[in-house]
């Protein structure tokens, strides 16, 4: 079956439009190939999605290095804010960008629901 993007890309602007303080999101391949993606002006999507790939590789391999099993998500906060890989089944990574303002439980559990709608599609 055929993912239907046109749904994928729903789902995204929606949870961009929709969670308070997220500034963009991404829907990537683990080969960092972009599916989809809501990102703020002026961001290549397909260096976002590149290097997207690169930290769940890198973080794949972290995990297994210090026994902590199979990763779930990886999460890079700066000073002006979040980014948060989450692992979308086996061919895709959910990326979001948020401020620092975002609350982030509330912002874990947006990201929890768009996920399974996601995963829903990419059966």
């Amino acid at each position: 079956m055929a993912i239907n993007l046109e749904k994928v890309s729903n789902i995204l602007q929606n949870f961009v439009s929709g969670t308070n303080d997220v500034q963009g999101a991404a829907l990537v391949t683990p080969d960092g190939l972009p599916l989809s993606s809501t990102l703020p002006g002026g961001m290549d999507e397909e260096r976002v999605s590149a290097m997207s790939a690169a930290m769940l590789s890198l973080g794949e391999r972290i995990g297994t290095e210090l026994t902590r099993g199979e990763i779930d998500r990886i999460y890079v906060e700066g000073d002006t804010g979040y980014g948060i890989l989450t692992n979308c089944g086996d061919d895709a990574v959910f990326l979001v960008l948020a401020n620092q303002a975002a609350k982030q439980g509330l912002l874990m559990l947006e990201i929890k629901h768009a996920v399974s709608d996601l995963k829903a599609l990419l059966l």
